[in-house]
């Protein structure tokens, strides 16, 4: 028996390694780079790495940097989670994702932090900014030490919510090294990772990141997109104890990138039994860094082949458009993962299936503007918001419904015939014209007269086909007002 030991266990390795040839013969080429890593948070050992060392545009997963330098500075003791944050113009000026908040408004580093992992909100993270550092610059000279404390030799920072900007760089390696920080270093506020959704006023958020809610265990991190990055994402989760982390880095769309971390890590989850048969990768921070350019995928992500703009909130799933719009290369390689990092063992619900599949029901956290609130004056904190939100809706609605009369009553100048508003007396009588209106016709010409026309003709309103099929011809009602002189010159 003891004999067949090492047969068996070369069998074994050459089924494995078997298997691997066959899926990456089978495995459909990616349509533009990405940098793939899967480490576990408590060791920081490396599972899978791909590309994971050359550098990357980290767009908006900056911004767990961002909460990690502001969380460092709650625990520090340097303000708190109540501290009131107030929205400069540099913050209200950002770029979409974003809340939206006027100049002027206040805001807990709560409900900030909020906002900005849940919306990706690029303005939040500049209010943060401004409040712990002083300025964007001066946050961003505290993010770049810590990334050097950490060991992020990949990375540098310019802004702190992943706007393009030159020299904004990191790697698949540093996210990796920073996502483990910040749960080791941070596990008091680890919350602000993995929450599901956020109302504001009457505006429900999901979480950008698709694996909360759908994937089991699937407890952060955080999402980001640039043209240039791609669709970016770290993610975690926790199975029976061990929790693993996973950085997606150039996916195809949102969807992709969700996709392809679920099967990074239900390959890490389901390897406990087969760790035997592959060579060590050492820890995440031993990786060797790669002296080279980040790779600029603007043309891919947003070339005129795409059918609609590209955004972090990319909300295409797979079972809607049957794997197109990116899903291909998500998908197609799937077969493979449920084989042969199951364990040898029944598949589970794909990847795809799991994304496509509505999250689980959970209770949006509310957010506010404001000081911190608790009990009735949170409710009233939180209905003002919802006023606010609704009395600046029918502003916009008013003043389009406005426009539509006024255009509808240029083509009422068109019948300026006189001879025919005298002709039908009864026509005129619903809008209070008298019988004599017919006599100073011309006066009333003379005046502005395209509002009192189109009161004194009514049967424009009955023939509105004529009226707004034709709203160009001006030169019409000139010929019929001929004995008037003056309305020539009227415009």
């Amino acid at each position: 028996m003891h004999a067949l030991r090492p047969l068996l266990r070369k069998s074994l390795f050459n089924l494995f390694a078997a298997t691997l040839a066959c899926a990456a013969l089978l495995a459909p080429r990616a349509a533009s780079a990405e940098a793939l890593l899967l480490i576990e948070a408590d060791s920081g050992k490396v599972l899978q790495a791909e590309n994971a060392t050359i550098p990357w545009y980290p767009a908006s997963v900056t911004k767990i940097m961002t909460a990690y330098v502001t969380l460092k500075a709650v625990k520090d003791g340097r303000l708190t989670l109540d501290t009131l944050l107030t929205v400069s113009p540099t913050a209200a000026s950002q770029s979409p994702s974003k809340m939206g908040f006027r100049p002027g408004t206040q805001l807990t580093v709560d409900n900030a932090l909020k906002m900005m992992m849940v919306k990706s909100a690029n303005d939040m993270a500049v209010v943060l900014a401004e409040g712990v550092g002083g300025s964007v610059d001066g946050f961003s000279a505290m993010m770049n030490d810590t990334a050097q404390k950490l060991g992020m030799m990949q990375t540098s920072y310019v802004n702190p919510n992943g706007l393009p900007a030159d020299g904004q760089i990191t790697s698949a390696r540093d996210l990796g090294i920073l996502a483990r920080s910040f749960l080791r270093d941070l596990p008091e506020y680890e919350y602000f990772v993995h929450i599901p959704a956020i109302r504001f006023g009457k505006r429900v958020t999901g979480n950008f990141n698709k694996l909360i809610g759908r994937y089991p265990g699937a407890d952060g991190f955080k999402t980001g997109f640039i043209c240039a990055s791609g669709y970016n994402l770290v993610a975690s989760a926790t199975r029976n104890g061990r929790r693993l982390i996973a950085v997606v880095l150039g996916a195809n769309s949102g969807t992709a990138r969700a996709v392809k971390a679920a099967q990074l890590l239900e390959r890490g989850f389901s390897q406990d039994n087969l760790t035997w048969l592959r060579p060590s990768l050492g820890t995440v921070d031993k990786l060797v860094p790669v002296d080279a350019s980040p790779p600029n995928l603007r043309e891919d992500m947003c070339g005129g082949h795409r059918k609609r703009p590209a955004s972090d909130d990319d909300d295409a799933l797979i079972a809607a458009n049957g794997g197109t719009s990116g899903s291909a290369s998500a998908t197609g390689g799937e077969a493979q993962v449920t084989f042969f990092t199951a364990g040898l063992q029944p598949p589970l619900m794909k990847a795809s299936e799991l994304m496509a599949a509505a999250p689980a029901a959970a209770e949006p956290v509310l957010v506010y503007t404001g000081p911190t609130r608790t009990g009735t004056a949170l409710i009233a904190a939180v209905a003002a918001d919802a006023d606010q939100q609704t009395t600046a809706k029918p502003r916009g609605k008013k003043s389009r419904v406005a426009k539509k009369p006024d255009a509808a009553d240029k083509p009422a100048d068109k019948p300026k015939d006189a001879k025919t508003a005298a002709a039908k007396p009864a026509a005129a009588k619903p809008v209070a014209a008298k019988p004599d209106a017919a006599k100073p016709d011309a006066k009333s010409a003379a005046k502005p007269a395209g509002t009192r026309h189109a009161a004194a003709k009514p049967d424009a309103a009955a023939k509105p086909a004529a009226s707004v099929d034709q709203p160009a011809k001006p030169a019409k009602p000139k010929a019929a007002t001929k004995p008037a002189a003056k309305p020539a010159n009227n415009s």
